[in-house]
């Protein structure tokens, strides 16, 4: 396997990490914290949850591309 692949697959997992993290951490914020101190309507939080899905949504895309790269790899 060439280096320009390894690293590109290595750059995709953070990308993923990344991804993760901070929509975990936006979700919580804005849920917990930002929703009730500024008392907004429960309906926003359904869209910050709609956000987050919307996130993981794109993680879980980019881990199964990640995982056809490393497929593809060891062939």
């Amino acid at each position: 396997m060439s280096t320009d692949k390894e690293q590109a697959m290595a750059r995709k997992g953070r990308h993923i990490g990344v991804v993760i993290a901070v929509t975990m951490l936006a979700w919580l914020a804005l849920s917990l914290f930002v929703g009730p101190a500024l008392s907004l309507p429960g309906r926003y939080a359904l869209l910050f949850d709609f956000a987050a899905l919307a996130g993981l949504i794109y993680a879980v895309i980019n881990i199964f591309q990640l995982w056809r790269m490393r497929q593809d790899s060891q062939r």
